[in-house]
């Protein structure tokens, strides 16, 4: 059974929001920045709250449960003190098919993500971005289009979880960003504009090996909106327009395409943006967009749409694309070295994200590739590494899928279980104006804390050299 199914029963046992009334035992599981956020919420709001992470809780996180007396453990998950709770929320990253996850399943205890618990105590225009690849950089552009003439948070898996913000801030409007796993564990959330900028093969090892598991979750974005809300998609991706012949959506719909004419949402002509929304059209020119790259562009029309919907001046709009500076991590110019560009796109945690990366790629290319495979089919690069990449340079545990994958398409492959070897061996390999590219396709978790570490170190070993 997977997830989204799971949550489609604890929908049914959870009727009319009932699992938000005062004084019920609320136990999280996970103690990082969405647990110990969600914690400070459900305390303020009159709840019994325990925290219990079976890793180590951070010590930063710990002072914050300490200094606010609220009960919890780490190391261990003590079941007698989570199968009596009222409401569980759950830390994204575990996955449903973990022993105590079914218990509290089978006890019929609702299970929510931070998002669905925190969205009920706010009045705020939420806009929710999620998809395969791009949501970081439309979601930081959105907030960046709207900052300067709205009170908005930024949050979901950006900065401070957004629970915390909420007891603190309670700003007017919030741009979440979205994973999969966050949309699995919701019941009532509904965003009054949501985005979904593409899907590809992503995450299939929590969703059966299953695509069609993993689309429907994504989807999920938009399945409690209504006729007032608005739903902004890519009307270029096959997977979205696929399912949207099956399966109804009642909100307004705005698409965006680089290549069709759109008479409501945005599309491109003669390198312009045109945005209509009921019959107001705007235009915005690209030639000075701070991003570059086709991937970018329709970043740009997904978040204009949301300035334009939110009523942002036109100039406000325009200003703000071309002074953006990007998010770290994706496609990040590092430093330039004996006229050789290094670039940490450690974000790249897909191959359609590397797709993009390699795409954009205008020099022969040295390309740091590997991880932990999520079942990755690498046919789609094929093109690419044919036509711009010298030497692969295998950054992983095991590598085997990727030798098989490139070993005969370029003349220099290589492994390495270390950052600063790759790099070195980059260094070596790279000839004046080439590109060194930190592109894994990968998880990171197999050498590596988190993709961001992962592109500190790259970003530490480049600056090293």
């Amino acid at each position: 059974m997977n997830e989204a199914t799971n949550n489609q029963q604890s929908k049914k046992s959870f009727p009319s929001g009932e699992g938000f009334k005062k004084g019920l035992r609320l136990v999280i599981l996970g103690g990082g920045e969405s647990g110990v956020g969600t914690a400070l919420l459900g305390k303020a709001k009159g709840y019994e709250v325990f925290v219990s992470d079976k890793g180590k809780i951070k010590d930063k996180y710990k002072d914050v449960l300490l200094n606010n007396e609220i009960e919890f453990e780490d190391e261990q998950h003590t079941e007698s003190k989570i199968l009596n709770a009222d409401i569980i929320m759950k830390s994204p990253g575990i996955p449903d098919k973990v022993a105590l996850i079914k218990q509290i399943r089978e006890a019929g205890i609702t299970v929510v993500s931070e998002i669905e618990f925190a969205s009920k105590f706010t009045e705020a225009t939420l806009v929710a971005i999620t998809g395969s690849n791009g949501k970081t950089t439309t979601a930081t552009l959105t907030h960046h289009l709207l900052h300067q003439d709205l009170d908005v948070g930024l949050a979901g898996n950006i900065g401070d979880s957004f629970a915390k913000q909420i007891l603190e801030k309670n700003h007017d409007n919030y741009v979440l960003e979205i994973s999969s796993f966050q949309l699995d564990d919701i019941i009532n959330f509904k965003p009054k504009i949501a985005i979904l900028t593409n899907i590809t093969p992503d995450h299939l090892d929590r969703y059966d090996y299953k695509f069609e598991n993993y689309i429907a979750s994504k989807f999920r974005v938009v399945e409690n909106q209504t006729e007032e809300d608005y739903f902004i998609y890519d009307a270029d991706d096959e997977v979205i327009l696929e399912y949207m012949k099956s399966h109804q959506i009642q909100s307004k719909k705005l698409p965006f395409s680089l290549t069709k004419v759109m008479e409501q949402g945005a599309y491109l002509d003669n390198n312009n943006i045109i945005i209509t929304i009921d019959n107001n059209k705007i235009t915005m020119p690209t030639k000075n967009l701070a991003l570059e790259g086709k991937h970018n562009v329709k970043n740009a029309m997904a978040a204009s749409t949301v300035a334009h919907l939110l009523k942002i001046r036109k100039q406000t709009i325009r200003e703000s694309l071309e002074n953006f500076q990007g998010v770290e991590h994706r496609l990040e110019n590092v430093l330039k070295i004996n006229k050789v560009q290094y670039i940490n796109d450690s974000k790249a945690t897909n191959v359609n994200a590397t797709y993009f990366a390699l795409e954009s790629m205008d020099a022969p290319t040295v390309w740091i590739v590997g991880g932990v495979d999520k079942g990755n089919d690498y046919k789609e690069l094929f093109p690419f590494v044919n036509e711009k990449v010298k030497a692969i340079i295998c950054l992983g545990v095991d590598n085997a899928k990727l030798m098989d994958a490139f070993g005969k398409m370029v003349d220099v492959i290589i492994e390495t279980e270390y950052m600063n070897e790759a790099v070195k061996i980059a260094y070596k390999l790279a000839n004046a104006g080439d590109n060194v590219l930190l592109s894994p396709a990968c998880a990171s978790f197999d050498l590596f804390e988190n993709y961001e570490d992962r592109g500190r170190q790259f970003k530490n070993a480049v600056r090293n050299l």
